[in-house]
């Protein structure tokens, strides 16, 4: 299996690369979230079976796939921010921050009918246009070329309107944020760059309800933190949000991080390499489609750059086997139905304690039978003909 790694030989996380994910502003954002119609934490399962096949102690993984019944974890971003936008115009503080609040008929008259507008591979511009939609409002939503047709689908179902484009992902959020400033419209980008970070703070924050869940459930089991944590990334925002939450909650505690991209999409691996941040141009044809962007997310670079261990870029195959590895599980493990962007870094640990060729990482990362791993399956099966095909081949 084709697997490229960097380790990262300085790893340290300053206090203000921290202030982005302190606790304070995560609680906010899960103060919100839990004021939301359907919101419950989801499942963090264990699986023995493939821990005892992989020789680690201990394999967890976080399934977004329940998330307000959207298939995937993104809503806890795009909702906070548009809870804090609209927030912001009435008023609120954030203690009043509340979907009662900001859905009362009072709230509904002072602020009219707004209109969110986003880029998205599919899940992000899914929760965008639920919230929007649970909110009061309106979304606009634009997909890169080659979107599934399921994914716009389901996007559409959520009342926005949405389009696939001729553009790459990258120029797909240039041309949200150009549609945005024409026509009045609010850009709700989970990326961000110089002159557009606040809102993509907030998204980054209200992902931080994922890693206050996990912390809650361990305490709840008597279980002592992970040692390592495998995050997918495509522009760092999920990953920088997790690896900062975590360090936030656990401090020296908190475990070692491997990021894990598409290597037709390894804008962070090729940062981490360089040591700045290290854009790429042109198609990313990887089925890992909510990974596939080309440009490190500003707020969330520093974070990487001096807290993850490792970086690695992986072939298709790698997602494919983590896919199977959960949805044909080894007894007595559940099954997880876990997307192509989901299972990435199940995928990329069973290739590290098995294959030789990453003996170097896997020694680099301390991963040994002792170890107790984390994965956060962010997404279910979002496109499901491609999931029925993977599913059914052989490893």
């Amino acid at each position: 299996m084709r697997i490229e790694y960097h380790l990262n030989q300085t790893r340290a996380l300053p206090s203000s690369a921290l202030a982005l994910t302190n606790l304070e502003a995560l609680k906010a954002a899960r103060r919100f979230h839990r004021t939301l119609p359907g919101y419950r934490p989801t499942p963090l399962v264990s699986l023995q079976g493939l821990a005892g096949k992989l020789g680690t102690a201990q394999i967890l993984v976080k399934d977004e796939s329940p998330r307000f019944g959207l298939n995937a974890f993104k809503a806890l971003g795009g909702s906070y921010a548009i809870a804090r936008c609209l927030g912001k115009r009435l008023g609120l503080a954030e203690s009043g921050l509340t979907f009662a609040a900001l859905t009362a008929p009072e709230a509904r008259a002072k602020l009219g009918k707004c209109t969110f507008v986003t880029a998205t591979d599919g899940n992000h511009g899914r929760g965008v246009a639920w919230a929007a939609r649970l909110l009061g409002h309106d979304a606009v939503v634009y997909l890169p070329k080659g979107s599934a047709q399921e994914r716009l689908n389901n996007i559409r179902a959520e009342g926005a309107r949405a389009e696939i484009t001729d553009l790459n992902y990258d120029d797909a959020v240039r041309w949200a944020s150009k549609q945005a400033r024409q026509n009045g419209w609010t850009l709700v980008q989970d990326t961000a760059w110089p002159g557009y970070e606040i809102i993509p703070a907030w998204i980054l924050q209200g992902y931080g309800t994922i890693a206050l869940e996990i912390a809650d459930e361990l305490k709840k089991r008597c279980m002592a933190p992970p040692t390592h944590v495998f995050l997918q990334a495509g522009v760092g925002s999920f990953a920088g949000s997790m690896l900062g939450s975590f360090a936030a909650l656990w401090g020296e505690s908190a475990p070692k991080t491997c990021i894990v991209e598409p290597e037709a999409a390894n804008c962070l691996y090729l940062s981490a390499k360089a040591g700045q941040p290290t854009p790429i141009a042109g198609s990313m044809n990887s089925m890992m489609a909510g990974l596939c962007c080309g440009e490190p997310c500003t707020i969330s670079w520093e974070l990487l750059r001096c807290g993850a261990a490792a970086f690695a870029a992986c072939e298709d195959g790698c997602a494919a086997h983590g896919m199977r590895l959960l949805g044909r599980p080894t007894a007595p493990d559940p099954v997880i139905v876990s997307g192509e962007s989901g299972a990435v870094g199940i995928g990329l640990l069973a290739a590290v304690m098995r294959e030789p060729a990453l003996c170097g990482l896997r020694r680099s990362l301390g991963l040994n039978g002792a170890s107790r791993v984390l994965c956060i399956s962010t997404e279910g099966a979002t496109d499901r003909k491609n999931y029925r095909a993977v599913l059914a081949a052989p490893d």
